[in-house]
């Protein structure tokens, strides 16, 4: 049964296959929240096609400030509820920390639940709930972490070749295959739309050079758990990062997060094809995350990601949906 401890400790505890709990937990946010200064400027790949907005005098391209006045009103709320799973990963912590900044009601999926309290503070419940759970054992996902939710990213992942992060079986094949599978399979019928994170080069396996990232079948399991989302019936973004730069802030605090930027490495190329090879800011990855889910011609689609020197659109959904546009028009 469900039991109350001390607090930014797990509240409730449920029977599970792996640890045999899963937590539900509430944390909140005990200051103003910043956002970031995401610039970017939208290109096209092929086409190189840049989208500004002109005046009288000069073409300029629009740009955000680089934080918020504390005395700026918060967003309404939104109507989404959106699980993050992976959710204090590189990308992941990211997604999260600008879901808050958003005021969209965020649920995570976490194996270390204790991540969340330093990463992101204190959260009132209906801002920020946390459950204990593991992708890669079906039992951890109780149908009531999904009760409510809809929409879900998934950040999960693991390093290509042997590391410390393989330690506790935390390889390609269970993270990015059989965890994506566990996740998607758990989904309910009503969701709204997933979004997953995965890998530029995942149709090129066999091809050098990604034959080398491949060895140890990264590329095939991040193909593997694409096709399973496609094929799920769900509604669904996929987006492909290059090399993942820009963190991951593993000891930072929300407001750190909300004000990391991505020096002037902010413009955004995005294709479609898998052509792509170039790297990708963690904070663009999570920023196109977030965009996609409420832009519809993004469903059923799956987008390459990379990030060069240049200015952009920040948090600006028209010019996001501009650069969506633009790649599947190339």
């Amino acid at each position: 049964m469900a039991s109350k401890i001390s607090p930014l400790k797990p509240i409730f505890e449920f029977p599970t296959s792996s640890e045999k709990t899963h937590i539900k937990k509430s944390i909140s946010n005990p200051l103003p929240l910043l956002l970031p200064s995401l610039n970017f400027t939208i290109t096209s790949s092929r086409a190189a096609v840049v989208h500004s907005v002109k005046s009288d005098r000069e073409t300029q391209v629009s740009t955000l400030p680089t934080q918020v006045s504390k005395d700026t009103p918060p967003s309404p709320a939104s109507s989404k509820t959106v699980l993050v799973v992976g959710g204090t990963g590189g990308v992941g912590q990211l997604v999260v920390a600008s879901l808050l900044s958003r005021n969209i009601k965020t649920r995570l999926l976490l194996r270390d639940t204790s991540k969340a309290a330093s990463l992101f503070g204190e959260q009132d419940e209906e801002s920020l709930m946390v459950w204990k759970g593991d992708t890669r054992y079906p039992d951890d996902l109780d149908p009531a972490i999904f009760e409510g939710v809809t929409h879900v990213i998934c950040c999960t992942g693991t390093t290509a070749f042997p590391s410390r992060r393989w330690d506790g079986d935390n390889t390609p094949e269970r993270t990015d295959w059989e965890g994506v599978r566990n996740l998607v399979s758990a989904l309910p019928p009503t969701l709204k739309r997933i979004i997953l994170v995965s890998s530029v080069g995942v149709t090129k396996f066999n091809d050098l050079p990604w034959s080398i990232m491949n060895l140890f079948g990264v590329l095939k399991f991040k193909k593997m758990g694409e096709d399973f989302v496609r094929n799920s019936g769900l509604p669904f973004t996929i987006i492909r990062a290059g090399r993942l730069t820009d963190g991951p802030y593993t000891s930072y605090d929300l407001n750190t997060l909300l004000k990391a930027t991505a020096g002037k490495r902010c413009a955004v190329i995005l294709d479609q094809g898998d052509k792509l090879v170039g790297e990708a800011s963690r904070l663009a990855v999570a920023e196109a995350c977030i965009q996609a889910l409420d832009i519809e011609s993004t469903e059923g689609q799956t987008y390459e990601i990379n990030s060069v020197e240049g200015e952009g659109p920040g948090s600006d959904t028209e010019k996001w949906k501009e650069l969506f546009k633009a790649a599947e028009n190339t």
